[in-house]
């Protein structure tokens, strides 16, 4: 059977914060109706959409570490619906992540929709594979034109994943959402710089100065 979202993050120590701040009741209505052990069309679109998430893992010493990931959107793949990965490529070379999950694959995502105020929030079991030990996950996750040097592949098991609510997101956009966006406008004004033209030249060739 599969674990809910808040039956693994809520422990006695929270369960202890719950209920001095009179909070107790939220884990119980939830308990049982947080069941997410496979992905739906709606995650799955989600998460093609998303060109970055961030990743907590837990290093031996019990010290949590949160990682950003990023690249071109699309970059996690969906293998399943119940199995994500995505290439892992070269960075500052501190290997974090990769060390704390050679120790405990237990991993949390966040993945955010910043302009539509959404988070999916993900808990995954995180394998570490060699760029050959399955050739076509390897191809399946390779950006060809990504410039970047790719030295392995994560595979991340999903236990259970949930969404937040949209409160304290604050909207912000990418450069190509602002793009899209105010397009209308940019082509509404070449539209009338160019009728603008028209009428001066036609001014011109009647001797009307503009």
């Amino acid at each position: 059977m599969s674990y809910g979202f808040l039956d693994i993050a809520v422990t006695p120590s929270v369960r202890s914060v719950q209920a001095k701040m009179g909070a107790d009741h939220i884990s119980q209505d939830f308990k049982g109706h947080r069941d997410f052990d496979r992905f739906t069309d709606n995650e799955a679109a989600f998460i093609a959409d998303r060109d970055s998430f961030y990743m907590a893992t837990v290093s031996e010493t019990g010290w949590p570490y949160v990682q950003h990931r990023g690249g071109p959107r699309g970059f996690l793949k969906l293998v399943d619906d119940r199995t994500l990965a995505f290439a892992d490529y070269r960075g500052n070379r501190q290997y974090i992540s990769t060390g704390n999950l050679a120790a405990d694959d237990r991993a949390c995502l966040f993945l955010m929709d910043y302009a539509r105020r959404a988070r999916l929030k993900i808990y995954v079991h995180v394998e570490t594979l060699a760029l050959d030990a399955l050739p076509a996950l390897t191809e399946l996750v390779t950006v060809p034109d990504y410039r970047a040097k790719l030295e392995r592949i994560f595979r991340l098991r999903l236990e259970t994943f949930d969404w937040n609510c949209p409160q304290h997101i604050t909207p912000r956009f990418t450069e190509q959402e602002v793009s899209k966006a105010v397009r209308p406008l940019r082509d509404r004004l070449a539209q009338l710089e160019a009728e603008n033209a028209e009428l001066r030249a036609r001014l011109a060739n009647n001797g009307d100065s503009p």
